[in-house]
């Protein structure tokens, strides 16, 4: 009794609660309920489909493949071999003909030599005869007169300018610009920079320099002091802030968080996960009762009419095919054999006979052969005068000359 009572219950497994061990049962039988229609509709397609698949889908594609394969592909593989193929070739050739080989016989025999004998040719001569010569001439001349006469101009011009501007720039650059400029302008400005600018320019700077050092240290204090207190006051605005938010996420966590938390981790996953299984175990469940019920099915159409159409074409029809086989047919095939040996025959003798009497009339309108007649020996055909091919109808000719023979007579 002690074993008994540390036992669990039937259908509990360690590890999951007294509300899936609950919910296991009922919500099995009702999934299986709701799946069983749907897995027994969805056999019945399945086996339709086959059906389908093999009694019509299957020989209507192949004929389908056929039809394709003798109406469109067959006629387009004809016409691409023996029409378009040809037609290609010849509008090949004929585009060759006229739009290639005329601009390559018009380049090959009108451009080409137009440019080479007409152009090139003599351009080339008139380089080579008169261009260089003149080249050659006007050079010679700029070498061995011109530049010596530039030359020579040039280092006299070179000369006036000097002598009549530059020297005199010179002079008056060197006495006369120059101490007016260092003793007029300079040493003056220099003395003013030094004795009056530069002790004004110090001073001022020095009383600037005073003035914005305290100046920054004043502003420096205002900003230490306004950055201290604004520091205080964003600290306590931040511990503040802290506060509610450490307040405000105890709340959510403790009233929203944790209940959901709870709830999808004691209620939620486990009857997820018996909906699932129950929803496979009901799946293979209900196609062990379809597979029950088609066969079921499948016995009953059998012994409803399978069977007695089995026996009627073991019992009746097979007697009466091989009765008729044996009785009608077979007799009827063995008088037609018979009546068509006969016909032909009958066809055979007809021939052979029109065949006798077309030779008798023959024989009776050109005579017998020559083999039959008497006189002559037999195997040797008779001849036509000048000519030695055999011709039947013809009359043969005499063996004797005409005028009879002179050897003989002389004998």
């Amino acid at each position: 009794m002690d074993h008994g009572k540390h036992q669990a219950p039937q259908g509990y497994e360690p590890g999951e609660g007294i509300l899936t061990t609950l919910i296991r049962i009922p919500v099995r039988i009702v999934v299986l309920v709701l799946v069983l229609p749907a897995r027994m509709v969805w056999d019945a397609l399945a086996a339709l489909w086959h059906a389908a698949d093999r009694v019509l889908l299957r020989p209507l594609g192949r004929a389908l493949l056929w039809l394709l394969d003798t109406l469109v592909l067959t006629p387009l593989a004809w016409l691409y071999t023996w029409v378009l193929t040809p037609l290609g070739k010849a509008a090949a050739w004929l585009a060759v003909a006229l739009l290639v080989w005329p601009w390559i016989g018009l380049w090959r025999y009108v451009i080409v030599p137009v440019a080479r004998y007409g152009i090139a040719a003599p351009a080339v001569w008139l380089y080579a005869h008169v261009l260089t010569p003149l080249g050659h001439g006007l050079r010679w001349i700029g070498t061995a007169l011109l530049l010596p006469a530039l030359h020579g101009l040039g280092n006299g011009v070179g000369w006036l300018i000097t002598v009549l501007l530059i020297l005199p720039l010179q002079f008056l650059w060197r006495y006369v610009a120059v101490p007016v400029v260092r003793y007029g302008l300079v040493v003056p400005v220099v003395w003013l920079y030094e004795a009056v600018l530069t002790p004004v320019g110090r001073g001022t700077a020095r009383v600037l320099s005073t003035l914005w050092h305290a100046t920054v240290w004043t502003l420096g204090m205002l900003w230490q002091g306004t950055a201290w207190v604004l520091a205080q006051l964003w600290r306590g605005i931040a511990a503040t802030g802290r506060g509610l938010g450490l307040a405000v996420a105890w709340l959510v966590m403790t009233l929203l968080v944790a209940p959901l938390v709870w709830t999808y981790r004691h209620i939620l996953t486990p009857v997820g996960r018996e909906i699932a299984a129950a929803f496979e175990v009901a799946w293979r469940i209900a196609g062990y009762i379809s597979r029950a019920v088609g066969r079921a099915l499948s016995t009953i159409a059998w012994y409803l009419i399978g069977a007695p159409f089995s026996w009627a074409y073991r019992t009746v029809c097979t007697p009466v095919g091989h009765f008729l086989r044996d009785a009608v047919w077979a007799p009827a095939r063995r008088a037609a054999a018979e009546a068509g040996r006969a016909a032909r025959a009958a066809l055979a003798t007809a021939r052979e006979t029109v065949r006798q009497a077309r030779r008798d009339a023959w024989r009776a309108l050109v005579g017998a052969p020559g083999a039959a007649r008497s006189g002559e020996p037999r195997g040797i055909p008779a001849r036509t005068l000048g000519s030695t091919t055999t011709v039947p109808s013809a009359a043969q000719a005499s063996e004797t000359p005409l005028g009879g023979d002179p050897f003989a007579k002389q004998g």
